[in-house]
């Protein structure tokens, strides 16, 4: 045997040692990967059940998902889809959590818990798109897209309507008031955007759209400031004074009878692009 064949074959040995631990680290890999693959069904939903109550939520969901997969029909199957609904929620993974509840609704449409389901779309849909904003930049949520609001606000008045007597009924309309009051904010702050550029007719059109679609709502009385202040500006004393008088009667504390409202927004929310206050 030659020398140098001598020399390699430690290099050799040493080769294969590495390759059969690779070997080993990546069968060990996949073997945690599917770790709930092939558990009975029971086991399985209490695996899933302990991560719930630990509060681990994304573990539970991925469980759950494991049990739905192998286990499509059954008693623990119409649990496991509520359940990672509502896992799927709390660690703030809303799409699928719509997506679940929707697949859901669309195979037991008359199960005894699915006012729960509805309830927990709205939630959801509540939630989506705006967690992350809010909290990064401490926006003001009611200048952001309405769809997946409009989409709650449908959903909790599916829990009201549908199911009256359900104990989700209460907080949901309580829910459908407060994303009222959001939807007419809403409007409240494209008519001053407005207002802010010259655009006072728009203005105008934005607060008596307000007043007409979301009566009784928290910013009825600076809909009717505002629409005092864009007729001031477009020259028309009449409406301006009645404005002005109805504001008086409702709330004669109102800044703007004063003088002091609306206020331009801070240079820092003016430069924030997040704001739309840029534009």
């Amino acid at each position: 045997m030659s020398q140098r064949s001598v020399l390699l074959r430690p290099a050799l040995v040493l080769a294969l040692v590495v390759a059969a631990s690779g070997c080993s680290s990546v069968k060990t890999m996949f073997k945690d990967k599917n770790k709930n693959e092939g558990l009975p069904v029971g086991e399985l939903y209490d695996r899933a059940h302990d991560n719930m109550q630990m509060g681990r939520w994304s573990n539970a969901s991925e469980v759950f998902g494991r049990l739905i997969a192998q286990y499509p029909y059954g008693p623990f199957t119409e649990q496991a889809l509520m359940e990672q609904a509502y896992a799927q929620y709390k660690a703030g993974k809303h799409e699928d959590a719509i997506s679940t509840i929707d697949r859901f609704i669309r195979t037991y449409p008359t199960h005894k818990n699915i006012a729960y389901l509805y309830y927990l779309r709205g939630l959801s849909n509540m939630a989506r798109n705006t967690v992350f904003m809010a909290r990064a930049f401490n926006l003001d949520t009611s200048t952001r897209d309405l769809a997946a609001p409009l989409q709650a606000y449908n959903d909790f008045s599916t829990v009201a309507t549908r199911y009256p007597n359900s104990q989700y009924t209460a907080d949901a309309r309580q829910r459908m008031v407060f994303l009222r009051n959001e939807f007419a904010r809403f409007e409240l702050n494209i008519g001053l955007y407005y207002l802010r550029r010259g655009a006072w007719v728009s203005a105008a059109d934005r607060a008596t759209y307000l007043l007409e679609t979301y009566p009784q709502s928290e910013y009825q009385n600076d809909a009717v400031a505002l629409l005092g202040e864009a007729y001031t500006r477009l020259g028309n004393t009449v409406l301006a004074a009645d404005a002005k008088r109805v504001l008086q009667q409702n709330d004669p504390q109102h800044p703007w009878l004063a003088g002091h409202w609306p206020k331009d927004p801070s240079m820092l929310k003016r430069l924030n692009p997040f704001t739309g206050e840029s534009r």
